[in-house]
């Protein structure tokens, strides 16, 4: 469509080089934390019998690193949008609010606890939301990843166990949500941490991991339990000894990535299945959808306190984050993001493709050519999942190459830069992939996407959106052809070519682009499979099968499966791709 196709006269564009300190010296003004195992600690020094310290119980130590090995043995020792119209809602009371945590009046254990986590100053979601959560206030938050909302729940959650003096026989007292398996291990490393002085136990299930050890840890008494929808309730359905009848808080977090991923009827039956009685419930959401606003109103009593944090920003994307676009043919990503990545290899950097079997190739091929990466993506074992995102986690520099696994809730330290080499499916995902960096109260960070000519239209629903982009011009002269080491590299390599991992790279990467909930812009039928063969590889377009209509990969989210009814005749059910 033309009208989205602005001319480059139109655009502001920076002229940078792509240097070894990024690609971006300055910027124009730019916009103004999870499914597992059980790990608990027990106050008749099972710890201590298990091998285990209180100073150090697996998984985080205490300079704040976690590994894999650490959670793995723990797993086997162990068991906003505008305000709703529907609900009756509440509003927090105008005043000074408290700015400091030791404003706060919190339990000498909970603060000696945030002294060691080295946090002093609150964040507005933390000023605004745990002084009601304190006092026992239901309430629904609206706030960006990145926000500091995981403490703004765990620190009432902790102080209320704390309080009621929970034992393990007691069960749990608190129980928090999570939408996915990495998000739920981020917020209990982070419960981990918060409760290193107090005596009440915490534990993690998640699906992945070993349902028998859970049981066994579930049994012997969690008080503060962090699950995936999925594997809580099963837990809940089929485990004897998960005592649950003394819930005293609910969590449920991402609500609106929840819903999304498909959780919605196991989220109902959840919400049926704990106790009403005298329970809080808080409930956050980037988004206020109206399948979050059903969830809030079965979840929540009556009157929740509203708090959006995010309604009064100039900009949908948080303050500290420059942002920029490059427009490049398809022939010419691959060397950009070569050349971008081999001159930033000291800084971390995470790049977003939209299927796990580009990443799966580009990690292959990157490493081969000795440009050390990580990936990550749903069809991974979640052993392999867990490895790859503490790894990168405890770095300070490195690539971590993913899909959109990666793009939601997860606090990864001191990101310098988000490449979106594939684009998002809308602007609110574009979001959240760049909410990996530039997060906490000072965050700083630099994102960067990938358009080709016929995607510019893209920029409107950003603008739309309120996320304000400038276009990064790169110089020819700075982009390293390396197109026929790499047609020759993919031409005699068995295990890159003919074990099919470009070729399933290839075919996934249309799959994907036909699938785009942004059809007008995202159009298949404007792509140049010549240009687009060459960023995989291949001097001329393999002949492939693009499967339309079917599940995009476990990564993709369920509830938006395309209906493929409306797609010209010739993309229907099979298509032969051939060049």
């Amino acid at each position: 469509m033309d009208s989205s196709k602005p001319s480059s006269k139109k655009r502001k564009r920076k002229h940078i080089p792509i240097t070894d300190d990024n690609l971006v010296s300055k910027s124009l003004k730019t916009q103004p934390a999870d499914d597992a195992s059980t790990s608990a600690k027990s106050q008749d020094n099972e710890d201590v019998q298990n091998g285990e310290t209180k100073g150090h119980e697996g998984g985080i130590n205490r300079e704040g690193r976690e590994t894999a090995e650490d959670v793995e043995s723990k797993i086997e020792a162990a068991p906003v949008g505008d305000l709703p119209r529907s609900m009756n809602l509440s509003l927090p009371q105008t005043g000074p609010e408290p700015t400091k945590f030791s404003e706060l009046s919190l339990n000498e254990k909970t603060m000696q606890a945030i002294n060691e986590m080295k946090f002093d100053t609150m964040t507005e979601i933390q000023q605004r939301g745990i002084p009601p959560l304190l006092a026992g206030r239901d309430v629904l938050g609206a706030a960006k990843t990145g926000s500091g909302k995981t403490l703004a729940f765990l620190i009432p959650a902790v102080e209320s166990l704390s309080a009621l003096r929970f034992k393990p026989r007691n069960g749990t007292g608190v129980l928090v949500v999570s939408p996915t398996r990495e998000l739920a291990l981020q917020i209990f490393g982070v419960a981990r941490e918060l409760m290193g002085h107090h005596s009440q136990t915490y534990g993690i299930v998640m699906g992945g991991a070993n349902r028998r050890a859970e049981a066994e840890k579930l049994a012997k008494g969690v008080n503060l339990l962090i699950a995936t929808p999925g594997r809580l309730l099963d837990h809940l359905q089929n485990t004897p000894g998960f005592i649950f009848k003394n819930l005293k808080a609910l969590v449920i977090d991402e609500a609106d990535r929840i819903l999304e991923v498909g959780f919605e009827d196991e989220m109902k039956q959840i919400i049926k299945i704990l106790p009403k009685d005298e329970r809080q419930t808080m409930l956050f959401s980037a988004t206020q959808t109206t399948k979050v606003e059903d969830l809030a109103r079965i979840s929540l009593r009556p009157g929740p306190l509203y708090i959006n944090v995010d309604h009064r920003k100039e900009h949908s994307t948080v303050e500290g984050l420059e942002q920029g676009y490059v427009v490049c043919d398809s022939d010419k990503r691959f060397l950009l993001l070569f050349s971008f990545l081999k001159r930033n290899m000291k800084k971390k950097t995470i790049v977003f493709f939209s299927s796990c079997a580009c990443v799966k190739y580009y990690a292959e091929l990157l490493n081969y050519i000795d440009l050390p990466v990580l990936d990550l993506h749903g069809k991974q074992k979640q052993q392999k999942r867990t490895n790859t995102f503490f790894e990168f986690c405890n770095a300070k520099q490195g690539t971590l190459i993913c899909t959109d696994v990666a793009a939601r809730g997860l606090d990864i330290s001191a990101v310098d830069w988000v490449v979106q080499f594939d684009p998002p499916d809308d602007p609110r995902d574009y979001i959240h992939r760049v909410g990996r960096t530039a997060r906490g109260t000072d965050g700083k960070g630099r994102s960067l996407m990938f358009l080709q000519p016929s995607e510019v239209g893209f920029l409107k629903h950003l603008k739309e959106a309120r996320v304000p982009l400038v276009e990064f011009e790169v110089p020819s002269k700075k982009i390293l052809n390396v197109q026929s080491q790499l047609e020759k590299l993919i031409g005699q390599n068995y295990y890159l070519n003919k074990a099919s991992s470009a070729k399933d790279g290839y075919r996934s990467y249309l799959q994907a682009y036909a699938s785009h909930s942004l059809r007008t812009v995202f159009d298949v039928h404007k792509l140049d499979l010549i240009k687009v063969a060459k960023s995989f590889g291949f001097p001329t377009p393999p002949r492939v099968d693009i499967t339309l209509g079917a599940s995009m990969g476990r990564d993709k989210k369920v509830s938006k499966r395309r209906d493929y009814g409306s797609q010209p005749k010739q993309f229907r059910n099979k298509r032969k791709v051939n060049g």
